[in-house]
């Protein structure tokens, strides 16, 4: 059939179960925005506000599905916007397909149309490059159905992530005669299966250990292991923890589920991670946040614990710890075929020795219990950054998706708010930005219409994105959302005080007096079109917040939020150093340094 290039991408994204596009309009991509309206290829498109929001739309739509978005912008300025976006899905193994405009093909080198030329003629992509898994070019119209199934290819295959494809201006508009190839014949089928040597030996290893600790990643929930991740655990008396991404791979509720490691992770996550003798990692690459630095004993000790790792990726294995084992698979079926490995004989013997271990699991989270419930029950105001979680967690669905922000609410929601089902926690663990939780929820929203979506900031976060309420009201995107006002960056400023003695551009202030500033944000969500409430006493949240779930419109529930004392139990530890003449932490940070294990 004769198709434009703008044809040829929109008929190929929806040819390819694209159910929607988020993203800005703009002179460098309006011919193939043009598409979108055309028979054939017509996938509703969601206007955002600002186009990094576009992309962190995408990203929230598939961690709470498991399928791809598209986002979309114009050239120069609207393009350059998207960085920070696909560098969050590209860090989190988050597929998502990018298509940019880009200028004409006989003015390329001349700066024109916003074009990036002094190193390189239409550089943009080589920009792209280092944030997603490959950036590909357009050179001609004809070869784009082989760049369309290429890209999705390259997107959902191995180890996921986000994708680019720049289309020229004139190729958006010049026709050819083009076959839209089936995806289903470009893609490789089925997954990657384990050694079975690899196996026999992680089975082994699992059946000898006294204090066995499975680590879930965001792989785990990625490859839908959560399953055989419970039922090998059960069969061998292992705890599961988990890391940011990781946190639902197992039932919060679960005996085993020790809740999550790292500088904000639980006590007993920390405590009975870093003494087990074997940990199964289960996709995750151990981060700093996740490994506490890597300091021997605040969260993981390898050595003396023994480590197997099982990811999609060879680039983790052996990268931050030694390996006893190291599995390159996908992590369901590897998982499958280590229970499949282990007798019930086996199983039976292993679990008469884990009374001692149990026991300890248990009294380990009582004292978890003991340190929060303190924070999370407070009925103080302003509030502390639990007690909200505490309400939301009691009103809301056993299944809905909670979508925490970064700083303070990042830590408070990983340690506070349990979740029960895979999916139901969202959070940019590894890149982390602000601005990330507002668009992520409008996404996982129009992923799971029939789920709530509550997302949970801090009102330096929620600034960032505030625009997108917009986006909420005109498109009719019932999520809901939390922001915990502190009038700042309260983590920044608490990380400040303890490794300077001081702080500075971390709070909301008066220039003139000194007095906290505040954005009145209920009533800049009311100006909006929004459903809105401030919340001041402990004796109106839980209300409150069931009245924002259930009017089913977008609203915004401000809470209050004290600035001291307010954030996550640092149980872990971050390599930070201090400047050398603040030498209050000097001697604690070289001792804490002493102990890392990465190098």
């Amino acid at each position: 059939m004769r198709l434009t290039g703008g044809q040829i991408v929109a008929r190929a994204l929806k040819d390819y179960g694209i159910e929607y596009v988020a993203g800005v309009p703009g002179h460098g991509i309006w011919s193939l925005f043009d598409a979108f309206l055309a028979e054939g290829s017509n996938i509703p498109f969601i206007q955002v506000m600002h186009e990094q929001s576009a992309v962190h739309m995408a990203d929230g739509y598939f961690r709470a599905s498991g399928k791809p978005m598209a986002c979309s912008t114009s050239i120069g300025p609207g393009a350059t916007n998207t960085i920070i976006g696909l560098a969050t899905c590209y860090t989190d193994s988050i597929p998502a397909f990018y298509v940019s405009g880009g200028p004409a093909t006989h003015m390329k080198g001349h700066g024109v149309m916003q074009e990036l030329e002094r190193q390189q003629e239409n550089a943009f992509p080589r920009i792209t490059e280092q944030v997603t898994k490959r950036a590909y070019k357009a050179g001609r119209v004809d070869e784009l159905p082989f760049i369309m199934h290429r890209a999705f290819n390259t997107m959902l295959s191995g180890r996921p992530g986000p994708v680019h494809v720049e289309v020229p201006m004139d190729i958006q508009t010049e026709a050819a005669d083009v076959t839209i190839h089936p995806l289903a014949q470009r893609m490789a089928v089925g997954v990657a299966y384990p050694d079975p040597i690899a196996v026999e030996k992680a089975a082994a290893l699992l059946l000898s250990a006294e204090r066995p600790v499975i680590l879930a990643g965001g792989g785990a929930i990625s490859a839908n292991a959560s399953q055989a991740l419970m039922a090998l655990a059960e069969k061998i008396g292992a705890a599961v923890s988990t890391t940011w991404n990781g946190k639902g791979a197992i039932s919060e509720d679960h005996p085993l589920s020790i809740g999550a490691i790292g500088q904000t992770g639980t006590s007993c996550g920390n405590a009975i991670t870093a003494s087990a003798d074997v940990v199964m990692s289960v996709g995750c690459r151990f981060t700093d946040w996740s490994a506490s630095s890597y300091r021997k004993g605040a969260s993981i000790s390898i050595p003396p614990g023994k480590l197997i790792h099982i990811d999609l990726d060879h680039h983790e294995i052996g990268k931050n710890y030694a390996t006893e084992v190291g599995i390159v698979a996908d992590a369901r079926v590897t998982l499958e075929a280590i229970l499949a490995a282990i007798s019930d004989q086996q199983s039976a013997r292993v679990m008469n020795r884990r009374d001692r271990y149990l026991a300890d699991i248990h009294a380990a989270k009582a004292e978890w219990e003991a340190m929060l419930a303190p924070r999370r029950d407070s009925h103080e105001s302003p509030f502390t950054s639990q007690r909200p979680l505490g309400a939301l967690r009691k009103v809301m669905d056993r299944n809905g998706i909670i979508v925490a922000g970064s700083g303070n609410t990042q830590g408070a929601v990983k340690q506070t708010f349990p979740v029960y089902e895979p999916r139901t926690h969202l959070t940019s663990g590894s890149f982390s930005p602000m601005g990330w939780a507002v668009p992520a929820a409008l996404g996982a929203k129009l992923a799971m219409p029939d789920r709530q979506v509550v997302a949970v900031v801090g009102d330096g976060d929620f600034m960032m994105s505030l625009p997108e309420m917009g986006t909420a009201v005109m498109n009719g995107i019932p999520a809901v959302f939390l922001v915990q006002n502190n009038r700042g960056y309260m983590s920044i400023r608490g990380g400040q005080r303890k490794f300077m003695g001081r702080h500075v551009a971390s709070e909301f202030n008066y220039k003139g007096n000194g007095e906290p500033y505040t954005a009145n944000i209920s009533e800049v969500a009311r100006n909006f079109g929004m459903e809105s409430w401030k919340v001041e006493d402990s004796a109106d949240l839980e209300k409150t917040l069931k009245a924002a779930l259930d009017c089913g419109a977008p609203a915004l529930v401000e809470v209050t939020t004290s600035r001291d004392a307010a954030g996550p139990f640092v149980t872990g530890w971050w390599d930070f150093p201090s400047p050398e003449y603040y030498d209050k932490e000097q001697e604690a940070y070289a001792e804490g340094r002493a102990l890392e294990q990465h190098l």
